[in-house]
């Protein structure tokens, strides 16, 4: 059955406003990769463990806001939201079951309303 990227995408904004670290982990493929360009370096998440934790600090230290934009990419879906830092980007890919294959999430250049 096919999915709806876009819907993932928002599915995955609704848990990250509620808080729902079970609903947002149930959304990552077994080896997803996130990549989060926020901070000095940026961080590379791989385990469930490791994901399990960037979550919880996630949650608390950078809550989700209000949606800013949402788009197709050629790679997935690209999803634009406010947090108290800023509005963030983050570019989903999805394997073919519709789960989080891969996150990457940066900084915009744009800054919080």
């Amino acid at each position: 059955m096919p999915f709806d990227p876009m819907a993932v995408a928002i599915d995955w904004l609704d848990a990250y406003r509620a808080g729902d670290i079970e609903a947002i982990l149930d959304m990552f493929a077994e080896d997803a990769v996130v990549r989060c360009g926020c901070g000095s370096g940026g961080k590379i998440i791989t385990s469930r463990e490791a994901l399990w934790a960037y979550w919880v600090d996630r949650l608390r230290e950078h809550p989700a806001g209000a949606l800013d934009d949402l788009s197709p990419s050629n790679d997935g879906t690209m999803i634009s939201y406010v947090t108290r830092a800023g509005v963030m980007n983050a570019l989903f890919a999805f394997d073919d079951a519709g789960r989080i294959r891969e996150l990457d999430c940066n900084p915009s250049h744009q800054t919080a309303a």
